[in-house]
């Protein structure tokens, strides 16, 4: 993927991915908690995990949690209660990506921060608690499971764009996955492709923030 044309003056809002952007994810985690509670082998969760349907329905709200975890128990093979799912689902979380809170506290203070994330409602109501400081520099956050609708679909980025209201092509767009990325330059965005917050550092000064 090319890098997007950046300039001084050429943003007027910044859209933010949350997971590996802004919040640190570590899938393992949840594994070996699962694993823990199941008295199996993490690996075994490994091979049978699979982001299908009920995950999908899951993020965009059609799905309640205990109907997600009941489909995971069929799914992994694995009889564990809510809560214990929970536990590990919500473990994933780990941390701040490195550097960025201070980038997004100076970015806060030229531009409006926005973030757009394919998630869901336990996830939400933790990290909403957990990171509520750092996740205080968004003017809003685009949460698929309330809109409805995920990424890379591009209803979903029409959405935001218009909820934001300002042109897609003057909305700078940070997500680390390609397809995401890809979705969003479809739609008019301008996107930037984040393996580190060095990326995101590299972006902000180029917009000469």
């Amino acid at each position: 993927m090319n890098p997007p044309r950046l300039s001084p003056g050429s943003a007027d809002a910044l859209l933010f991915d949350l997971g590996r952007v802004v919040l640190d994810i570590d899938f393992n985690k949840a594994v070996v908690c699962w694993a823990g509670h199941a008295g199996c082998e993490a690996g075994d969760i490994v091979r049978r995990f699979v982001r299908a349907e009920a995950y999908h329905h899951h993020e965009m709200g059609k799905l309640s949690d205990a109907g997600y975890f009941e489909s995971l128990r069929g799914a992994l093979g694995i009889d564990i209660s809510d809560a214990q799912f929970l536990e590990g689902w919500n473990a994933i979380f780990a941390g701040e990506m490195p550097d960025i809170a201070p980038l997004l506290a100076r970015a806060a203070k030229r531009l409006p921060l926005y973030a757009f994330s394919n998630t869901n409602n336990a996830h939400v109501e933790y990290f909403s608690q957990a990171y509520a400081d750092l996740l205080g520099h968004f003017h809003e956050m685009f949460l698929s499971s309330t809109i409805g609708m995920r990424k890379p679909d591009a209803a979903a980025y029409d959405h935001v764009v218009r909820a934001i209201g300002v042109p897609a092509q003057r909305i700078v767009f940070f997500d680390d996955l390609a397809e995401n990325i890809e979705g969003a330059r479809a739609c008019g965005l301008t996107a930037v492709h984040v393996t580190s917050s060095g990326d995101v550092a590299k972006a902000l000064a180029a917009l000469g923030i």
